[in-house]
């Protein structure tokens, strides 16, 4: 609670802010960093390369940077409050693009999105609880900011239940999101699958003036260099966003390597051209694109695979 004090000419002093006030801004804040520097992994590690979707991840960066240290600084239940929206509605994004897609791109279940889904459910419950309380009731003098508009105010309590129920329900939306989405590591997983249905033939395309492989779909295969041919490295989080192409595949025309197939870390078995596991990458949306090629990422740089002859 907050206390006052009394200088020597009898005017009131503000001393330090309420504790609890203390901790739900340095909760919010901290939760408000955490999803900003989660979705700056997942930027530099490849999302930066997904046309308009790269830039929306830089905004959210920016965005929850600064919303944090004005939570943190300003006291505002106003500014609480729109931390809190911002995490919902960055949940909001995730949940849009994981179910139906947004700007062509189709997201798939990965750990770092379910971590971050979690993340921002709890910024927004903390920011929220914030913001609806009212200030302590014997705080004397109010700090500009203190009240949310309009006069609006309800008891912990109320903001607490409340906050429980939002976050109840954007937790059943995100499990329910989640649990029909592709988890990238296999075929068709949305807009970035892999190789497509059993008995596709692999195709050729011209890419940037290149002749490259691609998939049956017409999506761009890649080579990771720290593979080697009877072995991928790429496991885990790296096959969320770098999808192994599965079989069988035949060669159509104009696919003139060798085909032959390995067994992954998983069981599972992967495609090979001329000795290099194939895979997608999730930053291509649609035929014709390239945006995997030359990325040093996840351990290694990746190649679009060429096709000559």
């Amino acid at each position: 609670m907050s206390t006052q004090l009394k200088n020597g000419s009898g005017s009131r002093l503000t001393a330090a802010p309420a504790l609890p006030g203390i901790l739900f801004r340095l909760a919010g804040t901290g939760l408000l960093w955490a999803t900003a520097a989660l979705h700056l992994d997942l930027y530099l590690t490849g999302y930066r390369t997904i046309p308009t979707i790269g830039w929306l991840f830089l905004l959210q960066i920016v965005a929850a940077f600064g919303l944090g240290l004005l939570v943190l600084v300003s006291r505002s239940r106003l500014v609480a409050a729109a931390g809190a929206l911002f995490a919902l509605a960055t949940l909001g994004g995730y949940l849009l693009t994981v179910q139906f897609g947004l700007f062509g791109f189709r997201e798939v279940r990965t750990t770092a999105g379910i971590v971050a889904g979690i993340v921002e459910v709890a910024a927004f419950a903390v920011l929220a609880v914030y913001a609806a309380a009212p200030p302590e009731p014997d705080a004397g003098a109010r700090h500009a900011g203190s009240r949310l508009p309009l006069g609006l105010s309800v008891s912990r309590a109320q903001a607490a239940a409340g906050t429980v129920a939002v976050s109840v329900v954007a937790l059943a939306l995100m499990g329910g999101a989640l649990a029909g989405a592709g988890t990238g590591t296999g075929a068709g997983s949305g807009s970035q699958g892999g190789s497509g249905a059993s008995g596709s033939a692999l195709r050729t395309a011209s890419v940037g003036g290149v002749t490259v492989l691609t998939n049956a779909r017409g999506l761009t295969l890649y080579w990771f260099a720290p593979d080697t041919p009877d072995k991928s490295v790429c496991n885990g989080s790296c096959a969320s966003y770098w999808p192994p192409v599965r079989g069988p595949v035949t060669a159509g025309p104009g696919v003139t390597g060798r085909l032959s197939t390995i067994k992954r870390a998983d069981g599972s078995v992967q495609e090979t051209y001329d000795g290099h596991p194939l895979y997608t990458y999730i930053g291509d949306s649609g035929p014709g694109q390239a945006h995997g090629n030359n990325l040093n990422l996840n351990g290694g740089l990746w190649h679009e695979v060429p096709v000559s002859g």
